[in-house]
């Protein structure tokens, strides 16, 4: 048993209100210079539709992340040699219209336009070539259009629907959409480190945090391929590769992140967890239908002695099992199972999941009358608005019970909740429900405090980083770096070897 530890994410789907504060957030801290105008490490996608950049999700145009070929992974863009041909010339790149093209506004025509009888207007204007420009694009252009002709009818995930469920997803009277905020997953198996040729990406192990050495990019953009979730951006400016850092100086410093720090609706809970890297092939030779369960089971008990006594032999620490035992993310992940990774079916292992939103029913109007009513329990699952067919394809490699389970024990959350605080729902149905989703009213009880009113610590759990350690490889003097936190070098990267 190898046990290492990975900081890990949670997203709430069910309490995201599509604010993209957590966008702003994030864009001010990392992106708000030249060569990163159109990055958005941090961005809120409307599904059903086609995300940012446009079709990311279809493989068989970008390439990306890992297929099974021979009984183990072998990246989807190609193997050594075939990359090789490709480095002067990868076909499968995002273009710019991909993103789209970045641009502000000509302010100074507000003030410094003649009198005139026209109100004068600010011109939008690229921030590449800075001229005028007509804007078809943006990074959630297709914002809260979960029904649209455009955008939700091209979403990848609706390939193999028949044209009755589409027209029913598209109807404008049962139109319905959910958010769906997206940042670099930080995968235990992270594509990108596999297929950049200078070896520039690499993942922490301390905290499983994977970066880029900006000193040792070579752009060869190989990455930007490689990452299934197309959250590897190339800087036109300095000629380098970025992406999604984790905020790792806030990290080591004890702060969240800044997009989970900022979040509005409290969707963000981080955490460790404590996980077992001898299995990890083993997790990834299953069909795509088990991956979930695969992907659950290297996720190690922070409780079991044995378990804590292999972590201590890998330099894990007392403080940072402790932090693993009262990670939100354990309970939602492995405890509850409330919580799925996004396109398992990519194999990278992605360590942030998702908790799948209960979505409005659907129903007909007949007689006048909007009836959405029904004697089976779990009605309102099985007859959301969104097919459980689209979310398992998104969370759960097209298998839908992972999905339909974390549905059910959810809304059993709910009808507990309510005969508790209305008293309009019967006890036994309530005690039904619980039993069908195999939990308790103590367990229901916490699900619903750490989903609806966690503090600060609840939802943010920091093991300490021991920076030390990691820089004892670096350097004899660690008094130099004493008090310090962040990037580790003073001169911003340019371009050139």
């Amino acid at each position: 048993m190898d046990v290492r530890l990975q900081i890990s994410m949670v997203f709430h789907l069910d309490k995201c209100i599509g604010c993209h504060t957590c966008s702003i957030a994030c864009k001010n801290v990392w992106t708000d210079r030249k060569g990163a105008e159109y990055m958005w490490w941090n961005n809120v996608e409307t599904k059903p539709g086609t995300g940012y950049p446009t079709a990311w999700e279809d493989q068989s145009k970008y390439k990306g992340g890992w297929e099974q070929k021979n009984g183990r992974p072998e990246l989807r863009m190609g193997r050594k040699s075939s990359r090789l041909i490709n480095l002067f010339h990868n076909p499968h790149l995002p273009k710019l219209d991909d993103y789209y093209e970045p641009w502000t506004y000509r302010y100074e025509d507000l003030f410094d336009s003649p009198e005139g009888a026209d109100q004068p207007t600010a011109r939008p204007i690229s921030m590449i070539t800075g001229k005028p420009i007509d804007i078809e694009a943006g990074p959630n252009w297709d914002d809260d259009l979960g029904g649209s002709p455009v955008y939700a009818a091209n979403d990848p995930n609706l390939e193999g629907f028949d044209e009755q469920q589409r027209e029913e997803l598209f109807d404008v009277q049962r139109l319905v959409f959910f958010y769906l905020p997206r940042i670099c997953n930080h995968c235990l198996n992270p594509a990108c480190v596999a297929a950049c040729p200078s070896g520039a990406i690499y993942k922490r192990g301390e905290d499983g945090i994977v970066l880029i050495n900006q000193e040792r990019c070579r752009a060869w953009r190989m990455c930007v391929t490689a990452c299934p979730y197309k959250k590897t951006y190339y800087n036109w400016s300095t000629g380098k590769s970025e992406k999604c850092i984790l905020c790792f100086p806030r990290l080591e410093t004890g702060q969240a992140p800044a997009c989970f720090h900022s979040c509005v609706g409290r969707i963000r809970y981080l955490g460790a967890l404590l996980y077992d890297a001898d299995r990890l092939l083993e997790a990834l030779n299953v069909a795509d239908e088990k991956l979930v369960e695969a992907h659950r089971e290297l996720i190690l008990d922070p409780f079991d002695p044995h378990v804590q006594a292999e972590a201590l032999k890998n330099g894990i620490d007392d403080q940072a099992i402790e932090a693993a035992q009262r990670s939100p993310v354990y309970k939602y992940v492995k405890e509850w199972r409330l919580a799925l990774p996004l396109h398992p079916e990519f194999r990278t292992l992605p360590m942030l999941f998702y908790v799948p939103p209960l979505l409005p029913v659907m129903a007909r109007a007949e007689q006048g009358l909007y009836d959405t009513s029904d004697k089976e329990l779990f009605a309102p699952i099985d007859r959301a608005r969104v097919p459980m067919e689209y979310l398992a394809r998104l969370f759960a490699g097209s298998n839908v019970d992972p999905v339909r389970y974390s549905l059910k024990k959810q809304y059993a959350v709910r009808l507990f909740k309510r005969m508790d605080t209305v008293g309009d729902i019967d006890r036994a149905l309530v005690k039904r429900a619980l039993q069908e989703v195999e939990t308790s009213e103590d367990e229901a009880e916490q699900i619903f405090r750490l989903t609806s009113l966690p503090t600060m610590t609840e939802r943010f759990v920091i093991p300490p980083s021991h920076r030390e350690e990691a820089l004892a490889m670096l350097t004899e003097d660690l008094w130099e770096e004493k008090g310090g936190a962040g990037l580790g070098f003073r001169e911003p990267p340019t371009r050139g070897a």
